[in-house]
């Protein structure tokens, strides 16, 4: 390996087009017999030029800021090489010519870094995440114009202030055609989208600082809403008179006996039925969102409902088993059906998966551990925020105490009289 490097600067300037009797001056600088060229981006007349001194003719105003203008580049080309010979780095003309240009990584912005980590994961992140980080990215191209007058920071600019800012700024937005202002753990999410991005700029050395290491995200506890079982026992037996009414409550019974999510239901097929080991009816899947594979034994209602919508024209032409419908259509026609059926709470399609982990599963004695393996969850620590334990279940299981208590005072009492 080379000990020592050669490294020459040299300036010259180009006047290839006849045309023009300015010439474009250039640096050139050699390391190692390989060498670049840096436009300065400075002209001269061409007759001004002295080959031979590689400087400006004459003592005007242009020559001596010219000249000393090359003395500067010259210093700090020569700087650049110095350091980096200093740090043991490895020198070539490219990399010396890349810090003088500031095309180094340290010279990336907040654009380049959102466009980077929407090429690399584009293929792994769920179509819903990426729609996500697209509104995070709107929301920080918005800020920037509106409190920092611009369209691109570096990253190195970025600081707690910045986030300070950031969250400030989001908080007091309010969407066009939304009832109110961002909450407050939407603004948290997308501080977090944003700070997993920061946080793949640190690890490849993007930036030299994490703006994030004194911040920490505060998100307000909120009760996740479910359906009791009375609620679902409203749904199931009210005749509706229109028909897509039906056929959204139907789509929102069968996710609260299976806990799969809306994405996941609209792609199901006959592929996914599979006889499981037991014998009976699964559903073998994977969700979306995680590429988690999941299987599903098929209680007797969700299996009602797919033999329901059998031979129906809508699923024979999507080929799916149920009928396809958006998910905005689905949330908004859910209002309707809650409604109709007097369920004053606030009905979302994801709410079915709430109640299935709360209502039909964990108060029904099914451990968090099979629950989560339902549910896709790869930490048991997602599906406890699922686990709301219903009262009835508590009132069960302390009467169940009770009478083992019970029991063992009895049984105590029995030996002490016998003996």
């Amino acid at each position: 390996m080379r000990s020592q490097n050669t490294f020459s600067i040299l300036f010259w300037a180009d006047n290839s087009s006849s045309k023009n009797p300015n010439a474009l001056l250039y640096a050139r600088i050699t390391v190692n017999q390989k060498r670049v060229n840096i436009s300065l981006k400075r002209h001269i007349p061409y007759d001004l030029w002295n080959a031979k001194t590689k400087k400006v003719k004459g003592n005007s105003i242009q020559a001596r800021q010219v000249n000393q203008y090359l003395d500067e580049v010259y210093t700090k080309l020569f700087q650049i090489y110095k350091d980096l010979t200093y740090k043991g780095e490895l020198v070539t003309a490219q990399f010396v010519k890349s810090i003088f240009t500031g095309e180094t990584a340290l010279s990336k912005t907040l654009m380049d870094l959102v466009s980077y980590h929407k090429s690399q994961f584009k293929n792994t992140l769920s179509p819903g995440t990426i729609v996500n980080y697209g509104i995070t990215e709107n929301y920080l191209k918005r800020f920037l114009e509106s409190s920092r007058k611009t369209n691109d920071i570096y990253l190195k600019q970025l600081n707690f202030e910045f986030l300070c800012d950031f969250v400030a700024y989001l908080k007091n937005y309010w969407p066009e055609g939304h009832p109110r202002q961002i909450s407050n753990n939407t603004v948290m999410k997308h501080v977090q989208r944003l700070r997993k991005m920061v946080t793949l700029a640190y690890h490849m050395e993007w930036i030299e600082k994490d703006p994030f290491v004194k911040w920490k995200s505060v998100f307000e506890k909120r009760e996740r809403e479910f359906l009791s079982n009375l609620e679902i026992t409203k749904l199931e037996n009210h005749e509706f008179v229109i028909d897509r009414l039906a056929r959204v409550r139907d789509l929102f019974i069968f996710s609260c006996f299976t806990g799969i999510s809306y994405i996941d239901i609209m792609s199901l097929t006959e592929d996914n039925l599979v006889k499981g080991i037991d014998g009976s009816l699964w559903i073998f899947t994977e969700r979306k969102k995680s590429k988690t594979k999941v299987k599903i034994p098929l209680l007797d209602k969700a299996e009602a409902l797919i033999k329901k919508y059998q031979g129906h024209p809508m699923t024979s032409v999507s080929g799916t088993l149920f009928p396809q419908i958006t998910n905005e259509k689905l949330n908004f026609y859910l209002k309707e059906v809650a409604l109709a059926c007097g369920i004053k709470k606030h009905l979302t399609f994801h709410m079915a998966r709430h109640t299935f982990a709360t209502t039909v599963t964990l108060s029904n004695g099914v451990p968090i551990e099979t629950v989560s393996k339902l549910l896709g969850h790869t930490k048991i620590a997602t599906t406890q925020i699922y686990a709301r334990v219903l009262e009835e279940k508590v009132s069960q299981d302390m009467n169940d105490l009770r009478q083992q208590l019970e029991s063992k005072t009895k049984n105590k009492q029995g030996k002490s009289n016998v003996g």
